[in-house]
Formats: structure tokens, sequence, C-alpha cells
């Protein structure tokens, strides 16, 4: 191999970089509304969790900015992001995948 040649990563290294956190949420916030950032939507996820002492399951929001490459995603639907490098200040996702859409009226 010369020095000029570049190293090129092994197959499986390329293909298969680890398991990245994958979250489950829903649209709250789009890019379509003017002065919005573009390429960004706000996901909440919603996870439930059993309370240690008295037992009962409380929720917990978090919200997470996510990138959009084409702006596809509206307001309401559930989405699924995974964590990658981060983009911006705010942005450490990016959406996989729309898994519903609700209805239109």
């Amino acid at each position: 191999m010369s020095a000029a040649e570049p190293r090129q990563p092994t197959p499986k290294a390329e293909k298969d970089r680890g398991r990245r956190r994958r979250l489950v949420g829903r649209v709250v916030n789009e890019t379509r509304t003017d002065g919005r950032a573009q390429q960004t939507i706000v996901v909440e996820v919603i996870r439930r969790q059993r309370d240690p002492f008295y037992g009962k399951y409380v929720k917990h929001k978090k919200k997470f900015h996510a990138h959009d490459e084409s702006n596809q995603y509206r307001t309401n639907d559930m989405v699924e992001i995974r964590a990658c490098r981060p983009r911006s200040k705010t942005k450490r996702w990016e959406v996989v995948r729309l898994i519903e859409r609700p209805p239109e009226v």
C-alpha cells in the first residue's frame, strides 16, 4: 500500500458501527411554519416508569431535537429517532422512519 492511497475501512466496520440508541416519539413541532429552523423537528418521547416507593406508573416526557433531511414529517406523526453525531448545539438525533401518521380531518 502506497502512502498516497487512502485506507479503506473493513466492510464489517463500515456496516456495523455499534448499536445506536433508538427512541419512538411524537412530533410536536415542525419546520413548515415560518421562523422555525429548517430540517429540525422536535420529538416528544413519553416513557412510563414505575415509582419505587408507591408502585404506580409515572409518565416521564422529554423533548429531543432531531434532524429531518427532507422536511417531510409533520406535527403528530409518530417517528423513530436514532442517536447520531452532534449536528448543532441541541441536535444529536436523526429521524429514521415514520411509524404512524394520523388521518387527515
